[in-house]
C-alpha cells in the first residue's frame, strides 16, 4: 500500500438473499471505517438487484463499489443445486479473473486489494486469497448453531443415520422425532428434524450434502479468520465448541444493529440496499401505526421458501380464523411452480384487519410497536431482527438450517414455537391465539424481552461486537 491508500476490501457473498443481506451490512460498516469496498454479486442476482431497485442501485460510491462475475445460471432463477454447481465450478475462474482486473496496474480508479471477506459458502476464495498474497475472512451469515449442525455432518454418517435408509423415513414425522446424542456443542435432546435439512437424502452421493460437508470442513482451517453475526450471550455454549476448532473467530453481530450506529442515516452508504425484491413502502407504517401495541401478526416467509397450493390455504384461513389483525408478505413465487392468488372469499373476511405486501422493509415493519407476534420460515436474518425487536415467534422453517434455529428459539431461548409438519388451520389460529393472549405467550414475550436487552447490550458502542470488529 502506498501512504495514505485506503485499505481495499473485497466482499464475496454467497448468491442468496439471506447471504447477500449480511454481507452488505459489515461492508458498510468497513467503509465507514476507512476501507475502499468492493461488493461483488453474481450476474443473476445482479440482475435481480437492477430489477427490484432500478439502474441506480449498482451506482455505488468512489469508494463503495459493485463488480459482478458470472454465474452460468439462467435469469428465470435456480434450485439449490444448480446454485451448488455453480458455486464450484463457474464462479471461481471468474472471481480469480476480477480479483486481477482489480489489481492490474492499470487500474488506477482503485488500490490494489489488500484483503477479502467471503461467505463461508465460498469456500473456493480461500484459495483465490493465496493465489494473490492476501489474507481471507469468513463470514458465518447463519447461526452459530447452523454451523455446528452443518459440522456434525460427517458424524451422523459415522453413526449410520445418514444417508437414510427408506424413501418414506424423509418425511416420517415419527422417524424424523429421533433424538440423538454426543453431538459436541449442540443442545440436549436434538432429533433429526433439528438438523439442517440436507441430510434428509437417501443418498450418500446426494450434492447438497456433500457440498455442505466441503464448505463446513475448509471452514476449519483455511480462512485466516472467522467472523459471525451474532452475539456471545444468545449462542455461548455453541461459540465456546466452536472456538475450539476453528481459526480466530469473532461475533461481530447482530450486524444490522451495528451497522444502524456505525453508518451515518440518510447517508449515501445508508441508502445503499440489497433487497431482490422490490420493496414496497406506501402506508405500511400508516397502518401499522393505527393499530394497538403488540396487537398485529406479521407474516413473511423468507427469500427462499415455496409451499403448496394447499398449505398456503391453511395459513390464509389460520390468519383468518384468528382474527386478530396481520400484516402478510406474499412473493410472487412463494407458490411451487404457480403465482400465489388467494380466494376472493378470504379477501373479503380479512377486508379491513389485512395488510398483504409482495416484499417489505422488514427491519422497520418488524421494530414497530404494533407488532406482537412474527410467523417466521426462521431463517437467520429474520431471527435476528425478531431478538432485537423483542418480538416472539411462531416458526414454519423450509430448509437448511432454518430447522436447527426453530429448535433453539423454542426450547433453548423461550422465544417461539413451532408448527410442526403440515399446517391446519384450526392448530395455527389456536397458536396465534395463545402467543398474543395466553399463558406461554405471556412467558415468551418476557424472554424476548430480556434477548432484545441482551442483544442491545452487545451492539451498544464500547460492547462486545465494537471490539470484535475492532480486533
Amino acid at each position: 500500500m502506498k501512504t495514505g491508500e485506503k485499505p481495499h476490501v473485497v466482499c464475496l457473498p454467497a448468491p442468496a438473499q439471506g447471504h447477500i443481506t449480511p454481507m452488505l451490512k459489515l461492508a458498510k460498516i468497513l467503509h465507514a471505517r476507512g476501507f475502499h469496498v468492493t461488493f461483488v454479486n453474481t450476474k443473476l442476482n445482479q440482475q435481480k438487484l437492477l430489477s427490484s431497485r432500478g439502474p441506480a442501485a449498482l451506482d455505488g460510491l468512489s469508494d463503495f463499489r459493485f463488480a459482478v462475475i458470472q454465474d452460468g445460471l439462467p435469469p428465470s432463477g435456480a434450485d439449490p443445486a444448480q446454485v451448488c454447481h455453480s458455486i464450484t465450478t463457474i464462479c471461481p475462474p471468474n472471481f480469480l479473473a476480477l480479483l486481477a482486473e482489480l489489481n492490474d496496474p492499470a487500474n488506477s480508479e482503485v488500490p490494489p486489494v489488500t484483503c477479502l471477506i467471503v461467505d463461508g459458502v465460498m469456500s473456493f476464495c480461500y484459495d483465490a486469497a493465496k493465489e494473490i498474497g492476501v489474507p481471507c475472512a469468513a463470514l458465518w451469515t447463519s447461526s452459530a448453531c447452523g454451523f455446528m449442525g452443518f459440522h456434525h455432518y460427517r458424524l451422523l454418517l459415522e453413526q449410520g443415520l445418514v444417508p437414510f435408509k427408506d424413501v418414506a423415513q424423509v418425511t416420517d414425522n415419527s422417524y424424523l422425532d429421533t433424538v440423538v446424542h454426543g453431538f459436541p456443542g449442540l443442545c440436549e435432546g436434538m432429533r433429526l428434524r433439528d438438523f439442517p435439512s440436507f441430510i434428509r437424502t437417501t443418498d450418500r452421493n446426494d450434492i447438497m450434502l456433500n457440498f455442505v460437508m466441503d464448505f463446513a470442513d475448509r471452514l476449519l482451517s483455511l480462512p485466516d479468520a472467522v467472523l459471525l453475526n451474532t452475539f456471545d450471550e444468545i449462542e455461548r455454549p455453541v461459540l465456546d465448541a466452536m472456538r475450539a476448532i476453528l481459526p480466530p473467530m469473532y461475533a461481530i453481530g447482530p450486524l444490522h444493529r451495528r451497522a444502524s450506529i456505525e453508518v451515518p442515516a440518510g447517508s449515501s452508504l445508508d441508502g445503499i440496499g440489497s433487497n431482490l425484491w422490490k420493496e414496497q413502502h406506501d402506508g405500511l407504517l400508516e397502518w401499522l401505526g393505527a393499530h394497538g401495541t403488540r396487537t398485529i401478526v406479521y407474516v413473511n416467509y423468507g427469500s427462499f421458501t415455496v409451499m403448496t397450493k394447499e398449505q398456503l390455504l391453511e395459513f390464509a384461513w389460520g390468519l383468518a380464523d384468528s382474527e386478530y389483525p396481520f400484516m402478510w408478505n406474499i412473493r410472487p413465487d412463494l407458490l411451487k411452480g404457480d403465482t400465489a392468488v388467494l380466494p376472493p372469499e378470504f379477501l373479503s373476511a380479512v377486508s379491513g384487519r389485512s395488510m398483504l405486501t409482495t416484499w417489505c422493509p422488514q427491519e422497520k415493519v418488524i421494530v414497530h410497536d404494533a407488532v406482537g407476534l412474527f410467523l417466521t420460515h426462521s431463517g437467520w436474518n429474520s431471527t435476528l431482527e425478531s431478538v432485537c425487536a423483542g418480538v416472539p415467534m411462531l416458526s414454519w422453517p423450509f430448509f437448511a438450517e432454518q430447522q436447527t434455529n426453530c429448535r433453539y428459539k423454542c426450547t433453548e431461548w423461550g422465544i417461539g414455537l413451532e408448527i410442526g409438519g403440515e399446517v391446519k388451520r384450526a392448530e395455527l389460529a389456536a397458536m396465534i391465539g395463545e402467543v398474543m393472549e395466553g399463558e406461554k405467550g405471556r412467558e415468551m414475550r418476557r424472554r424476548a424481552a430480556e434477548w432484545k436487552d441482551e442483544a442491545v447490550r452487545a451492539t451498544l458502542p464500547g460492547g462486545p461486537a465494537e471490539a470484535s470488529l475492532d480486533t
